[in-house]
């Protein structure tokens, strides 16, 4: 990373990154932190700023793959990398991810504001094989992002749901959706 100590803190310098699949240049205060970025200078209102403090998760996005909360991580340090946000999940043809079809099917949110979140959490922790696929990892794994409204046993589903999917299997028929479902 470099350093930016010599700048002012109003200057500007230019962050490129690859955002959604699509190459971005976007000049940043050296300050100035990934959420507010996406939110206020690249209009992407999906992300949503919670707790600020890196604590509920609602701003998580994927950063060369990984889960991050947005709101931790200055847009400098994201110089030259892939950067994923709720808006980039969808198929290019506009197929929802499995995920997201999962969430939607298993009714895995209440008022909303922290699904966003969730879901880039849960695609991120599905694509992570280190993390076993019972139900106590998945809630481990899941801890960092806390949905207010108390959806939790919907979003489990949904995510053991997607993963089912994305393993080929029919969550319908899975044992296991059976017993999330109970």
């Amino acid at each position: 990373m470099k350093d930016y100590s010599e700048h002012s803190p109003d200057a500007t310098v230019p962050v490129h990154l690859t955002l959604n699949g699509e190459p971005v240049s976007v000049d940043v205060t050296p300050n100035a932190i990934l959420l507010d970025v996406l939110r206020e200078q690249l209009q992407l209102g999906g992300t949503k700023k919670g707790c600020d403090h890196g604590q509920c998760g609602a701003c998580t996005v994927h950063v060369d793959g990984i889960a991050m909360n947005s709101c931790l991580r200055l847009a400098v340090m994201c110089e030259g990398q892939e950067v994923t946000t709720i808006e980039g999940l969808a198929e290019a043809d506009g197929r929802l991810h499995p995920v997201q079809q999962a969430f939607l099917e298993r009714d895995a949110y209440q008022c909303g504001y922290c699904t966003p979140g969730q879901i880039m959490s849960a695609t991120a922790m599905l694509d992570d094989e280190r993390i076993a696929s019972d139900d106590a990892a998945v809630r481990e794994a899941m801890s960092g992002n806390i949905c207010r409204c108390g959806a939790y046993r919907n979003i489990l589903a949904a995510i053991q749901d997607a993963r089912q999917q994305m393993q080929g299997a029919d969550p319908a028929r899975s044992d296991l959706a059976s017993e999330v479902r109970s």
